[in-house]
């Protein structure tokens, strides 16, 4: 939690500083299929308690 709009930028500021400062690439795992099979289920399952 924070207390202010510029406690919040400033925690984001610092963060952003200090993983820039040793960047590592993102690396996409899941294949297109296992992506679209988990927002099948998120969706099922979202059905079902919406209901």
């Amino acid at each position: 939690m924070f207390g202010s709009v510029p406690e919040l930028i400033a925690a984001i500021e610092a963060y952003l500083e200090a993983n820039n400062d040793d960047p590592k690439p993102f690396v996409w795992i899941a294949t297109a299929e296992e992506a679209l099979e988990k927002v099948r289920r998120a969706r099922v399952t979202l059905q079902r308690i919406a209901g």
